[in-house]
């Protein structure tokens, strides 16, 4: 849990043990007015007392006031570091996607050329023939125009684009079918859950997350996934489980980059797989990276904890990805790292959100 979720959490506890005391002061000044008696000392020592409650309940109110606009400011806080999170972290997939699309595009702009030069030969080829179609009709065709069409049949090299225009047509499609995936799962991935949940298929939801961050992973390693069709929906944020995922999956490239030379010596692995296990559904994302040293283990669900050189992380991956599976979906993450092999990150998930349920312990 993060600084600003625990200073809340002190302060909720804080705030209700005020209001606990105000309501036992109560209880005594009614149990001492139940019991009755007319001796003036009770009833000057009642006074004083309900002077005194008076006083210290106008304290305890702008006391309690005061923590609740603390407890708003930092709730505000949090959730504006959370969205500067996402929108750093879309910033930064930006030009990865741009590129992921301008690569289709070209070859689509590629083919277009070709295929306008293409209708052209074929169609100056159907003008030719076309003309020795109407001289057929009036009699003998002349030689001159017979030799004419050959040339212009030769010249366009009709066997040639019998074979390239469906290639070229296939190519097109191809790539525009996948900006379309590309731009389908960038909406998928940036759409506002706002704050509501509803039941999402992580298979879905991670596939999505994958193709929006292609570019950062497929320079250096291979994902393989592995998505049983007998996994349930779960009730979800979609768009803050997203950001765990493209998280955990940023950091794996990340790591075996660091282990394979951004991919000089041989693409990695990243394994992920979704699993029923009780009452939650269980990802795992495995990486052949280095590892986690065994000192800094306990500090990587820390707000603003990196390893990483200045500029290129953080620290807030991590913790708002706590924050996300434990606090928001009442869910678990942890680890499992050796170094010199990898580290697997598992988040469960419950297939049930009733508000109330206890997290799912490591």
């Amino acid at each position: 849990m993060d600084d600003a979720d625990s200073h809340v959490a002190w302060l909720e506890t804080k705030l209700a043990a005020r209001e606990r005391t105000i309501a036992a002061l109560m209880r005594r000044v009614q149990s001492d007015q139940a019991h009755g008696g007319s001796a003036f000392v009770f009833l000057e020592q009642n006074v004083v007392l309900e002077q005194g409650i008076a006083k210290r309940t106008l304290e305890l109110a702008a006391q309690k006031l005061a923590l609740e606009e603390a407890l708003s400011e930092l709730r505000t806080t949090h959730a504006k570091l959370v969205q500067a999170q996402k929108l750093e972290a879309i910033g930064h997939l930006a030009a990865g996607i741009a590129h992921e699309i301008n690569t289709p595009a070209q070859y689509v702009n590629n083919n277009t050329v070709f295929l306008q030069r293409a209708f052209a030969q074929l169609l100056a080829v159907v003008d030719s023939c076309l003309a020795v179609v109407h001289a057929a009709g009036s009699g003998p065709v002349p030689v001159e125009l017979i030799a004419e069409a050959d040339v212009v049949v030769r010249n366009a090299r009709v066997d040639y684009l019998r074979h390239q225009v469906p290639r070229a047509l296939e190519q097109s499609l191809d790539g525009l079918r996948r900006v379309t995936t590309i731009v389908s799962a960038m909406k998928d991935f940036s759409h506002p859950s706002a704050g509501e949940k509803q039941l999402v298929n992580l298979a879905d939801a991670v596939q999505t997350t994958l193709t929006v961050a292609r570019n950062e992973w497929k320079y250096v390693a291979e994902v393989e996934t592995d998505f049983p069709e007998d996994v349930p929906s779960v009730p979800c944020l979609r768009d803050e489980f997203n950001q765990v995922v493209l998280n955990l999956v940023v950091n794996a490239a990340q790591a075996i980059g660091e282990a394979n030379n951004d991919g000089a010596d041989g693409l990695g692995k990243i394994r992920i797989s979704l699993r029923r296990e009780d009452d939650f559904v269980t990802l795992r994302i495995a990486d052949t990276g280095r590892g986690i040293p065994e000192g800094i283990q306990q500090r990587i669900f820390d707000p603003f904890f990196t390893t990483k050189p200045v500029g290129k992380g953080t620290g807030q991956g991590l913790a708002i990805a706590y924050s996300v599976v434990v606090d928001k979906h009442r869910g678990s993450i942890r680890f499992e790292s050796e170094l010199g092999k990898g580290t697997t990150f598992i988040v469960s998930i419950p297939i049930v959100d009733d508000g109330q349920r206890r997290p799912k312990l490591p």
